[in-house]
């Protein structure tokens, strides 16, 4: 397993900020895009995040997908290229 770079390591500290008692797993994607759109050579442009997170109970998927994002700041959409997240609350 690669050793993880400065941007996932920064949006890991961004999530255990926001989200405190989260419980989350951000994968780095990149290497499975290498090549395609979006893929600016860094290692770093394609992530998986599954979050669970008790504050999202009662949340819709939006809601919950728009609370990651704003968590994280300028990073997607100008310092990653794609995210998937799936955010759920305890027992869903």
């Amino acid at each position: 397993m690669s050793e993880k770079g400065p941007v996932q390591r920064e949006m890991e500290e961004l999530l255990t900020a926001a989200f405190p008692d989260a419980k989350f797993t951000l994968s780095n994607d990149s290497a499975s895009h290498h090549g395609h759109s979006g893929d600016d050579g860094s290692g770093e442009s394609h992530f998986s995040l599954a979050i669970e997170w008790p504050g999202f109970a009662g949340q819709n998927r939006v809601a919950r997908q728009r609370a990651v994002n704003r968590a994280l700041g300028d990073l997607p959409g100008q310092r990653i290229h794609a995210l998937a997240i799936k955010a759920t609350a305890p027992g869903e």
